[in-house]
């Protein structure tokens, strides 16, 4: 699996476990929702993805969602 796939997975499942969160325990989780989603506006913009290094650290998946070279001509 690439490291672009794995990136969204884990996006959308802390978007859900935070609005879970939210519902059953305290709105203040939905701050987490926010925080994903200025990390992928900023990833997008910038080209700096911390997901995408921690996981190149970790060795899962293949490639830097976020470098030049593994976008599509």
């Amino acid at each position: 699996m690439t490291t672009e796939k794995i990136i969204r997975v884990l996006a959308g499942s802390m978007v859900l476990i935070s609005v879970s969160l939210a519902h059953f325990i305290s709105h203040w989780w939905l701050l987490m929702t926010c925080f994903v989603g200025i990390n992928l506006i900023q990833s997008a913009l910038t080209g700096f993805c911390p997901a995408g290094i921690i996981l190149k650290k970790l060795g899962i998946g293949s490639g830097n969602c976020c470098s030049p070279s593994d976008q599509a001509p």
